[in-house]
C-alpha cells in the first residue's frame, strides 16, 4: 500500500512538472505581444506602444470607465475581454486605425487567436469565445470595451500634439469618421471627444481638411 502511495506521489509530481513547463510554454507565447509595435506615441511622443502596453492600458482603462459609470457592468470579464482583444496581433500584427485593409484585418487576428487557444499549455479554455464576443460587440462590456480601446489611441495624439495624425496624414473627417459609433454607446464620452477634436484641429495638430 505505501509502496502504491509513492509510486502515485511520484507520478502526480512528473504530472505536475510537465503541466508548467506547458504552460511556461504557452506565457512565453503570450510574452511576444510585446514585440508587436504600434503606431500610437506614448509619454508625449517619446516612443510607440506596443500592444501589450496598449492591452494592458486597456484593460485598466475600462476598469475605471467602469466604476466612474456605474452601470453593473461585469468587471471581471471587462477586464478579460480587453486583456485577450489584440492576441491576434502576435500573428497578424498590428493594423492601424486607418489603413485601408482594416477590414481583413479580423480575419487574420483570428486565425492568431486560434493558434494561442489550441497550444498545449493553454488552461483558459474560453479564450476564442470571450476574442469573438469582444470583436463582434455581443455584449455591454465588449460594446464599453470598444468606446475606451478608440478613446485611448485619440487621447495619445492629443499628448503628443497629433503626433500620429501627422506621421500618417490623417484629417479630422477621418477621425470623426473612426469615432462617430461613440455618440451612441456613450454620449457624455463623444461630447469630450469632440471638444478635444476641435482644440487639436485648433492648434494645427490635426488637418481640418
Amino acid at each position: 500500500m505505501a509502496f502504491n502511495l509513492l509510486i502515485f506521489q511520484k507520478l502526480w509530481r512528473i504530472s505536475v512538472s510537465e503541466r508548467i513547463s506547458e504552460i511556461t510554454g504557452f506565457l512565453l507565447q503570450l510574452d511576444a505581444l510585446k514585440s508587436v509595435n504600434r503606431r500610437t506615441y506614448i509619454n508625449g511622443g517619446e516612443r510607440v506602444e506596443n500592444s501589450a502596453e496598449h492591452s494592458w492600458h486597456l484593460a485598466m482603462a475600462c476598469w475605471a470607465f467602469a466604476e466612474l459609470l456605474q452601470e453593473d457592468y461585469d468587471v471581471a470579464r471587462l477586464i478579460k475581454l480587453a486583456l485577450i482583444h489584440d492576441l491576434g496581433e502576435i500573428e497578424a500584427g498590428d493594423t492601424f486605425l486607418y489603413s485601408a485593409n482594416r477590414r481583413d484585418a479580423p480575419i487574420e487576428e483570428r486565425k492568431g487567436v486560434e493558434k494561442i487557444a489550441a497550444h498545449p499549455g493553454n488552461p483558459i479554455k474560453n479564450i476564442l469565445p470571450l476574442w469573438d464576443e469582444q470583436e463582434l460587440g455581443q455584449s455591454r462590456e465588449a460594446n464599453l470595451l470598444k468606446v475606451i480601446d478608440r478613446l485611448l489611441p485619440f487621447l495619445h495624439n492629443i499628448t503628443s500634439e497629433g503626433r500620429a495624425w501627422r506621421d500618417n496624414g490623417i484629417r479630422k473627417e477621418q477621425v470623426l469618421k473612426m469615432h462617430q459609433f461613440i455618440e451612441t454607446e456613450n454620449p457624455e464620452i463623444y461630447e469630450w471627444f469632440l471638444s478635444k477634436l476641435d482644440d487639436a484641429v485648433e492648434q494645427g495638430w490635426l488637418a481640418d481638411t
